[in-house]
């Protein structure tokens, strides 16, 4: 029996332990050429414009090019790529232009959760918590001492840099640009636990021994205990405002005492935050809304690493974006729960000499009540502007896919395009993301799902004059046309983040060349679906906000026998100028009669199968 092959990136006899053994190793992200990147951008905008707007982006690329600019730039771009101190040309651009420099709330915008499946054995909350932090803890150990096994793509693997941000970590207001406050995740053994809007510090670690599940319980039944009935000031509901505003808060807050700035470090060097909320969310709807937001203050949005336990038993995730990608929180989640899944109950453990949760008394003056109110004022509309549904389907998932010899996520893709078109009438740019993880520093390139070939599909979808063959052939010429692309981005050939590393490699006394400013480019980034899979059968939900005033989010799982999809979008929609009320609930619709129709038409290709 031959051995198996193992990944052709060779091992750093020097890393600083298992989990970075290929880190040193990995391949930097490539710059594409030109002579690749603007024919396929020009592709790509094609099928969204008119042929009058097209020849004008047409035009605005052969300026760029024959002026000699686009040259110019690229050689800049290439240069700063092979500087031997940059790992990746695009990391410090993305951070700042994504996430960073972003000033709008990131609750909605940017900020992403996951809700877990409900835990039959675990219905008191304390006990959830519990064997939630637990587990959590377990894998924090992993990742602080570099013991936990790299992740792989198809047999390659990627890059674990940005672990070390999950723990011990925080995003801290700052202007014209946050920053990220870095902790020893080994010597910050401590959580911060909310409840009523009060922060609690339990030390997971005491008298050099980390606690069993059953004494966290006894703690968090500590915190319950003491929070009691009545709501603290809510000053979490800071961090879910504007970042400008949460600026100066900050500084009033920090300002109103000197003590108040040590309370704040102890927030920001926790290991992770459990948000222990007084909510008892029922439907999909309800916890997934419950995830994503909450009441904005039993929170601490900076965080990036936040696990909420609901006073019914249900339990979810809330993830800050700036400094890690889903895929990683998602491992950390999946990890959790499954853990806990395999895990016996444990008892709760009464241990009075365990250091009691002691609660961080902030001190409040009337200015800084005064900006909490406003702050929570602000947070409210904004919850109020916008509205979320979970879509369940239980029609079939990966495992019927599958049989339609069909990749399952360009099945998906061609649901939400058909589920558009249906809504619509016609298609508009989509974002999927595309992970370069197999790069160092690598994160995410745009996979352009709108193609001429999706155009195509979802006309011929609908044409009731076309047979179901014409339909399927036209069907699985768009799904190839969508993995090649997606093909393309993973390995760091897409197009969205080489413009993006051209515009900005731009001096600033250049004149902006043509094709930056030509209203295509703007147009065919104006994610009118933003849309995600990251899979896992732990999970009941998953999702974020729509990205424009006039697009959906859209982040969907792929089950063996479901798909979940998550649709979010401001309440009052319009798009090009017509209101769509319940919008967010009619594209739902859209998404069901797309699945079931599709998978319909699918299924008459399979032979059924001989009875015995």
């Amino acid at each position: 029996m031959a051995a198996a092959k193992g990944p052709k990136t060779p091992v750093d006899p020097n890393a600083a332990g298992p989990m970075l053994r290929y880190q040193s190793n990995l391949p930097r992200l490539p710059v594409p050429k030109l002579e690749e990147t603007l024919p396929k951008y020009l592709s790509t905008v094609k099928p969204l414009l008119s042929e009058a707007e097209y020849k004008k982006t047409e035009n605005a690329v052969k300026e760029f090019v024959n002026s000699g600019m686009a040259e110019k730039l690229q050689q800049r771009l290439i240069a700063k790529a092979n500087d031997p101190s940059v790992l990746n040309w695009i990391d410090d651009w993305w951070l700042d232009a994504a996430y960073l420099g972003f000033r709008d709330p990131i609750v909605i915008n940017v900020s992403y959760f996951y809700l877990y499946k409900d835990d039959k054995v675990r219905k008191l909350p304390a006990k959830r918590a519990a064997a939630v932090t637990t587990a959590a803890l377990e894998f924090k150990n992993q990742v602080a001492n570099n013991t936990l096994e790299p992740e792989y793509a198809k047999g390659e693997p990627l890059c674990m840099d940005r672990y070390k941000y999950m723990f011990s970590n925080c995003r801290l207001p700052t202007a014209p640009s946050d920053t990220n406050a870095m902790y020893d995740p080994i010597q910050n053994t401590h959580i911060i636990v909310i409840r009523k809007n009060k922060f609690y510090v339990v030390d997971t670690v005491q008298n050099g021994r980390q606690l069993t599940t059953g004494e966290l319980e006894y703690q968090f039944q500590r915190v319950y205990d003491a929070a009691g009935y009545t709501k603290g000031v809510g000053l979490g509901v800071f961090t879910g405002d504007h970042r400008d505003n949460w600026t100066e808060n900050r500084e009033l807050l920090l300002a109103a005492h000197p003590e108040n700035k040590k309370l704040l470090e102890k927030i920001e060097s926790a290991s992770f935050v459990v948000c222990l909320d007084d909510s008892t969310p029922v439907t999909r709807d309800e916890s997934c809304r419950a995830c994503w937001h909450g009441d904005g203050r039993n929170r601490f949005f900076d965080k990036p690493v936040q696990f909420i336990i609901y006073d019914n038993g249900k339990a979810g995730f809330m993830g800050e974006h700036a400094m890690m990608d889903g895929t990683a929180t998602c491992r950390l989640n999946e990890y959790v729960c499954d853990v806990v899944a395999k895990t016996a109950v444990s008892d709760v453990q009464v241990n009075n000499g365990l250091t009691a949760p002691a609660e961080l008394q902030f001190h409040i003056n009337a200015q800084v009540d005064q900006a909490i109110q406003e702050s929570g004022a602000r947070f409210d509309k904004l919850i109020a502007d916008h509205e979320l549904t979970v879509l369940a389907f239980q029609g079939f998932g990966k495992n019927l896919i599958k049989k339609f010899k069909t990749s399952p996520d360009g099945f998906v893709q061609m649901v939400i395009q058909l589920a558009y078109y249906k809504m619509f009438g016609t298609l508009r740019p989509t974002y999927e993301s595309g992970q370069t993880r197999k790069f160092q520093l690598g994160r995410t390139e745009t996979s352009r799902t709108v193609s001429q070939d999706a155009i195509d599909f979802v006309k011929a979808f609908e044409n009731t004059a076309l047979t179901k063959e014409q339909k399927i052939a036209a069907f699985r010429k768009a799904v190839k046309t969508q993995g090649a692309y997606m093909g393309q981005c993973v390995n760091g050939h897409g197009v969205d983040r080489h413009l993006f590393g051209l515009k900005k490699s731009l001096k600033a006394d250049e004149a902006v060349p043509a094709i930056f400013v030509d209203p295509a480019y703007a147009y065919s980034s104006h994610w009118y679906l933003s849309t995600s899979q990251l899979s896992s059968e732990y999970f009941d939900g998953y999702g974020w906000g729509q990205v424009v005033p006039d697009g959906f989010g859209c982040a969907y799982m792929i089950k063996g026998n479901g798909l979940n999809f998550n649709v979010a979008s401001v309440k009052d929609l319009e798009v090009h100028g017509k209101k769509y009320v319940n919008g967010t609930y009619h594209f739902k619709q859209c998404l069901e009669d797309a699945a079931n129709e599709l998978g319909e038409l699918l299924s008459s290709e399979i032979k059924p199968q001989a009875k015995l």
